[in-house]
C-alpha cells in the first residue's frame, strides 16, 4: 500500500490508541457538532451527522456523549461555534499536505499548524498551492482475505463504485462523493465491512521518499495529527514498506 493508503492504515492505528485515551472522542464530538450545524439533529435527513455518529461508534464513543454532543450543537446546552478550515502545506521532500481543522479559533490555529510546520522541516502554505493534487473521493479498504477478486468486483458493479486496486492485501475501492454512502451500504448489506470508510481527498500523484526524508514527512504528518483541531491529514508520498514498518514500530 503506496501514498494516501499508507497514511489511512496509520489513521487506522493511531485511531485505536488515541480512543483508548479519549482524545479521539474531542476530534469526533468536533464533527458531529459541524454535522448537526450544517444539516440539524436529525440523521434521517443529514448524512454527514449520519456519517459522524457511525466513526464515534466505531471508535467505541459512549452513547451518553454521543446525545451530549449533539444537544449540544444544536444549542439545548449552549452555543457552539466551529469553523472548517483546510490547511495547505509541504513536507520535507516537496511533499504535498492536506490538513483538514474544525476550530473555534481560526487565528490561534494557524499560529499553531504554522509553528509545526517549521519545526518538522515543512512549510505553511497559501490557500490553493496544493489543494489541486488532489481528489475528494469515497474511499473503503476492504482485507483481501476476506472476499473473492470476482466476488468484490461484482459486489463494485452494483453498488456503482469507479475504481479498485489492490495494494498490500487490501482492495481499495473508490467512488463519488455522493455515491458513498450508498457504496458502503451495499457492501454492508452483503456482509463485507471495510477496514476503513471514508470520504478522503486522494492525491493524483505521488512523490517516492528514501528512508530519511520518510521519516521526516511521517513525524510531521503525526505531529499534526496529534493537534487537538486538526481532523485529518492528507499526502502526496509513497514511502518502501519496509521504512512504514520501522516507523511504526518505534511509534509503538
Amino acid at each position: 500500500m503506496a501514498g494516501h493508503s499508507h497514511w489511512a492504515g496509520i489513521k487506522h492505528k493511531k485511531g485505536i490508541a488515541d480512543a483508548k485515551k479519549g482524545k479521539i472522542f474531542s476530534k469526533l464530538a468536533q464533527q458531529i457538532m459541524v454535522a448537526v450545524r450544517e444539516g440539524g439533529s436529525s440523521v434521517d435527513t443529514n448524512l454527514k451527522l449520519k456519517y459522524a455518529i457511525e466513526k464515534a461508534r466505531a471508535a467505541n464513543m459512549p452513547k451518553d456523549n454521543i446525545e451530549r454532543t449533539i444537544k449540544r450543537a444544536s444549542g439545548e446546552l449552549g452555543e457552539v461555534r466551529l469553523e472548517e478550515v483546510l490547511y495547505e502545506g509541504y513536507a520535507p521532500g516537496g511533499v504535498a499536505v492536506l490538513v483538514e481543522v474544525l476550530t473555534d479559533n481560526r487565528n490561534r490555529t494557524t499560529s499553531e499548524l504554522r509553528t509545526i510546520f517549521q519545526r518538522r522541516g515543512g512549510t505553511l502554505s497559501e490557500k490553493g498551492s496544493v489543494a489541486w493534487m488532489f481528489d475528494l473521493r469515497g474511499m473503503l479498504l476492504v482485507e483481501a482475505e476476506k472476499i473473492s477478486e470476482d466476488a468484490l468486483y461484482e459486489l463494485t458493479l452494483e453498488a456503482g463504485a469507479e475504481d479498485v486496486k489492490l495494494e498490500g492485501g487490501m482492495y481499495e475501492v473508490y467512488c463519488a462523493p455522493s455515491d458513498f454512502e450508498n457504496v458502503k451500504t451495499i457492501f454492508e448489506k452483503h456482509g463485507v465491512k471495510p477496514k476503513l470508510a471514508e470520504v478522503s481527498r486522494i492525491p493524483k500523484t505521488t512523490i517516492t521518499l528514501d528512508a530519511e526524508t520518510g521519516k521526516k514527512v511521517l513525524g510531521l504528518l503525526n505531529a499534526l495529527e496529534e493537534h487537538d483541531d486538526v481532523q485529518n491529514v492528507y499526502a502526496n508520498y509513497d514511502i518502501p514498506e519496509e521504512v512504514m514498518e520501522k516507523v511504526m514500530e518505534e511509534q509503538r
